[in-house]
């Protein structure tokens, strides 16, 4: 007669059985999510939308005809290309000169009290804001196009780099003085390991905004890009294409999110398997030195 396993002893293929299980339900939701945005889709032009109205171009079938058409001929390869060429050029700027504003806002007090009433003011006018004085500035191209993303996502990445700098421990820094550290070894050592964290989150909240601003942005005075391409087509009267470059715009945002995620999370550091473990520190021991910081 078989003997039955003892409880709580693992069953073979329970563990694969589950991970498939979870593996099911993570991709089953989003799809079922999916097929419940296109029937409410499908309902809304089926029920409220005369068949010989214009506005039945807007069906899901004719947009991804056309955004297969689109595809198949290239016509948005190059749209595509000088939209994620804006992106990375605005927010590259929008990087250099955030993350040192960030690092002064946070580690220099007077720096702080003579600047934050000024960030807090000019943060919070929207940047299409700026669309006229961009185009009176730098004319009209590509030039205006990436000082309204660089405006736009150069707060998230100096808020989030001023409060690193902020939260860091004031032992450390106190310990880096006593020990003679020049104000570069201080950034290499204990600033930038602690706010690395907080800056790579504000690159993908910069990344967020860029990518909102980029589309109203690229409908002013330039020749390509996926908003110059939305306009062309309502001129057209091209409908379906309008609501093809629409998707197109949510899949690569969705893209765009999905690798800033996986890029610009902070990772720490696992343990070499077979390490020695930890010792405890008595509250009298010193603290270990700056090359010792980790996050």
């Amino acid at each position: 007669m078989r003997s039955q396993p003892a409880t709580g002893e693992a069953t073979p293929g329970a563990g694969r059985g589950s991970k498939g299980r979870a593996l099911a339900l993570a991709v089953a939701y989003p799809v079922a999510g999916f097929l419940g945005l296109l029937a409410l889709w499908w309902a809304w032009i089926l029920f409220f939308v005369e068949p010989g109205s214009f506005q039945a171009a807007f069906a899901p079938d004719r947009a991804f005809g056309a955004l297969r058409r689109l595809l198949e001929d290239g016509t948005l390869n190059r749209h595509v290309v000088a939209s994620l060429k804006r992106i990375a050029v605005g927010l590259g700027i929008a990087t250099v000169i955030g993350i040192p504003f960030g690092l002064a806002l946070g580690g220099l007090p007077v720096f702080a009290k003579a600047a934050g009433l000024v960030t807090s003011f000019v943060r919070m006018i929207s940047p299409l804001s700026w669309t006229p004085l961009a185009i009176i500035w730098f004319g009209v191209g590509d030039p205006p196009v990436y000082f309204l993303i660089a405006v736009g996502a150069v707060w998230p990445i100096a808020l989030s780099t001023s409060a690193g700098v902020a939260s860091l421990d004031r032992q450390w820094l106190m310990l880096a003085r006593s020990l003679r550290a020049s104000r570069l070894e201080v950034l290499r050592t204990i600033i930038w390991p602690g706010v690395r964290g907080d800056v790579l989150t504000g690159l993908r909240l910069g990344l967020t905004t860029a990518w909102i601003i980029l589309v109203p942005a690229e409908m002013l005075g330039v020749d390509s890009g996926m908003g110059y391409f939305i306009l062309d087509s309502r001129d057209r009267f091209a409908y379906a294409d309008l609501v093809a470059a629409i998707i197109v715009i949510g899949a690569l945002g969705f893209v765009l999110d999905r690798l800033a995620q996986y890029f610009l999370t902070p990772r720490r550091r696992t343990r070499a398997r077979g390490a020695a473990p930890p010792v405890a520190r008595s509250a009298g021991a010193p603290l270990p030195g700056p090359a010792e910081y980790r996050i």
